[in-house]
């Protein structure tokens, strides 16, 4: 437990130094103040273009501002996920080509926690991000929009942050069985898309689907998730994570011997 709590620090100083630990919050929040804003100045903003023809009237019907959060989610599901995937490929691989890997190689090293940090400092990067985001998104929509009940929004935002946690796992595994960054990032985004095509094609008939996660989450903005579905799909992620777990472990710690020195 001292060994995760030194390598915690560690993945802690080195988020710093990247300055993962500022950037990666403040394009998630962007894309949380963008989309109300953006929704909310959309004919204004056409009209300005002169794309409109003389004398025409633009009327674009008001979004509920459950679509606008939802429409906040779809950009986190795509430019959100590409983020922290581009961030997070090399975090493993990106060492071992490097060489920096050495230095904790040559020692007694468990390699459970030396993944579990970090996938744990990278899972609070990547969740606090979200949670800034989504909150600021959630006060723009009130602004512009009206309210959407606090207890609905931090009921999609806990089960969103399942799917993040899930999505961590996937990058940082990907990053200890690849020889270098880009191919780490190539799995992963991979892994990704299959997910969303097998949710997509097998959906209707599998509700217990990690994939579903996100929708689920959308879900308590209207009403209420299916239950059973709902947890079934967190306890299949949950198993997965741990599964990622001890392949990323045991991947980084066979490839060691690929260490640039």
């Amino acid at each position: 437990m001292n060994q995760f709590f030194m390598l915690l620090k560690k993945e802690q100083l080195e988020n710093i130094r990247n300055y993962k630990i500022y950037w990666i919050p403040a394009i998630f929040i962007l894309l949380g103040i963008l989309e109300p804003t953006t929704s909310y100045f959309l004919p204004q903003i056409i009209e300005s273009s002169g794309g409109l023809p003389e004398g025409a009237v633009l009327e674009i019907p008001t979004p509920m501002p459950e679509q606008v959060l939802a429409a906040i989610v779809e950009q986190y599901q795509t430019i959100g996920i590409a983020v922290l995937i581009l961030a997070y490929m090399g975090t493993i691989a990106g060492e071992r080509k490097s060489g920096t890997a050495t230095l904790l190689y040559v020692r007694p090293l468990s390699f459970r926690a030396y993944f579990l940090s970090k996938w744990t400092m990278a899972s609070i990067i990547s969740l606090v991000s979200v949670w800034l985001g989504l909150l600021a998104g959630y006060y723009y929509t009130f602004l512009f929009f009206g309210e959407v009940e606090l207890i609905k929004f931090l009921q999609m935002v806990g089960t969103y942050s399942v799917w993040v946690l899930f999505i961590m796992a996937l990058v940082l595994v990907a990053s200890a069985i690849s020889p270098n960054s880009g191919f780490a990032a190539a799995i992963a985004f991979a892994t990704y898309l299959l997910i969303q095509l097998t949710d997509g094609l097998l959906g209707l008939n599998w509700t217990f689907s990690p994939g579903k996660i996100p929708q689920y989450g959308l879900e308590w903005l209207i009403g209420a998730p299916d239950s059973s579905g709902l947890w079934g799909a967190i306890g299949i992620a949950v198993l997965l994570i741990l599964l990622l777990f001890a392949i990323g472990s045991w991947a980084a710690q066979r490839n060691k011997a690929k260490t640039k020195v």
